[in-house]
């Protein structure tokens, strides 16, 4: 069987961006909440089987705490907000199981159900269906690999190296330097995507670079500054580090692989397929 696990914030928001307006009869805007149920039932369509769906149920998580310019929701906009709710409820009354995450983030959720359903032999792909770079930490191989829907890519480890630069257990480290705009943490001044990834390339991690630049054994240019840089914000770089590594908790999927075969819809989802037009 193949596991394809669905970012469903992202695709909220993209299809609130990419989808024309639609009122239905209550005027309420549905235009997202169609796009992204439709673009479920049309996986569903397509064969999927085995299909769960994590979304943020609030925008801020842990991580707002440990860093205060870390993504807080602000400026979005409250007629795509006021869909995620529905777009919940929605997926349930289509007989998709959702993970709405309060403490922790939709991404942690996408990691947690991906590791769970990579340790079953029975498994024999998982899809982890976003083209958000964190998630490129949770790729494996060909077993465990990111697809782009609306792309139609998949980043499997060695498409995820041939990106970044680096295999995807140094994708943290990675964004720590170069940082993260959207997630909304800068990285460290003066290091660029080609420096931290000819360097990760090489030691792994930000922990295991050499303070001094000449035992880096690799070219980059600006070392000494960079690595001024780093030995001074080494703790801010851990810092970045932590708010850019998925947590995983395998309890999310506690009765296995099986909670996400999909066994049909329920009967009241006709009615909210009308209500949607």
């Amino acid at each position: 069987m193949k596991v394809h696990l669905v970012d469903g914030t992202y695709e909220l928001f993209r299809h609130f961006f990419g989808a024309p307006s639609h009122v239905n009869g209550r005027g309420v805007e549905v235009a997202a909440l169609r796009g992204v149920l439709g673009s479920v039932l049309g996986l569903l369509e397509e064969g999927a089987t085995h299909v769960g769906v994590a979304t943020d149920h609030v925008i801020e998580s842990f991580r707002n705490e440990l860093w205060p310019g870390y993504k807080d929701g602000s400026g979005v906009d409250p007629v795509l907000w006021a869909q995620s709710g529905p777009l919940e409820d929605g997926l349930g009354l289509l007989g998709v199981p959702v993970w709405a995450m309060v403490e922790v983030e939709a991404d942690d959720a996408l990691a947690s159900l991906a590791a769970v359903a990579a340790d079953d032999p029975a498994v024999e792909q998982v899809l982890i269906c976003t083209p958000d770079k964190d998630l490129g930490q949770c790729v494996v191989g060909d077993r465990v690999v990111q697809l782009d829907r609306r792309r139609g890519v998949v980043l499997d480890e060695a498409a995820v190296v041939a990106k970044f630069g680096v295999a995807p257990g140094s994708i943290p480290d990675y964004l720590a330097l170069v940082g993260d705009s959207a997630d909304g943490f800068p990285g460290l001044r003066g290091w660029g995507a080609r420096s931290a990834s000819a360097v990760l390339a090489r030691w792994g991690s930000i922990d295991a670079i050499p303070p001094d630049p000449r035992a880096w054994e690799v070219d980059v240019r600006g070392a000494p500054t960079l690595a001024a840089t780093l030995e001074r914000e080494r703790d801010r770089a851990r810092l970045f580090k932590l708010l850019a590594t998925l947590r995983v908790d395998r309890d999310l999927l506690a009765g296995g692989v099986g909670e996400l075969r999909w066994r049909g819809p329920e009967p009241a989802f006709a009615d909210l397929a009308a209500d949607l037009d």
